[in-house]
């Protein structure tokens, strides 16, 4: 099938060229204009790579490592990523849809008008991180860590957070009134400037009270 039939109407897909299956990724490698269908990427070190207007589809990612990656118009969709380490990456109009992610480690990234959707995705590591017009809709995040993040119109639509850590966390129009669930682990303290519904407000009632020192009686 050709590339083009194969993805949604992105205005680059007609131009994708398909990556070899099996072949590793390459520090510094430049990957513009690629397409990644159903294959499985494990070990080696892939570090500074660029993906420019590039497509990821049913990709099994294992341990490889994309510090300062960056990526940019890139389309992802039906992967599965364990223990990628992201570290000082760069994203930006970048999709993310129906995914598994376990394992990431993303700390000081940059991620700019990113959209996470259906995904699960379980200890993602984002210490430090800046997170600018970035969407999580209808995912599951378990063991999310914003330690340290700043965070900038930021929105959980339909998404459950379980575990979540915020300690140190800087919030401008963070939007949690979509959430599903809102469940924080630490650094409920340090969510000025971020919104919240009634209901949310009452599950965070404990960890505001541990933070503050106060006591319920």
């Amino acid at each position: 099938m050709p590339v083009a039939q194969s993805l949604p109407d992105l205005p680059y897909a007609a131009y994708l060229r398909a990556h070899p299956d099996g072949e590793a990724l390459e520090h510094d490698g430049n990957y513009t204009e690629v397409h990644f269908d159903a294959t499985v990427l494990e070990g080696g070190e892939a570090t500074s790579a660029k993906f420019i207007e590039s497509a990821f589809t049913g990709v099994s990612l294992a341990d490889v490592g994309l510090e300062r990656a960056r990526f940019s118009d890139v389309w992802l969709s039906r992967n599965r990523w364990v223990g990628v380490r992201l570290a000082d990456a760069e994203w930006l109009d970048v999709a993310v849809l129906d995914s598994v992610l376990a394992g990431v480690q993303a700390y000081s990234s940059r991620l700019r008008r990113v959209t996470f959707r259906g995904c699960k995705i379980d200890t993602l590591n984002l210490r430090g991180a800046t997170l600018a017009d970035v969407v999580f809709e209808d995912c599951e995040l378990n063991e999310l860590d914003c330690a340290g993040a700043s965070l900038t119109n930021v929105t959980f639509t339909g998404s459950a957070l379980r575990n979540a850590r915020f300690s140190q966390v800087k919030c401008k129009k963070v939007d949690f009134r979509g959430a599903r669930e809102l469940d924080v682990a630490d650094g409920a303290d340090s969510l000025r400037g971020a919104t919240v519904d009634e209901r949310q407000l009452m599950e965070l009632g404990p960890a505001l009270a541990a933070a503050l020192g106060i006591q319920v009686k």
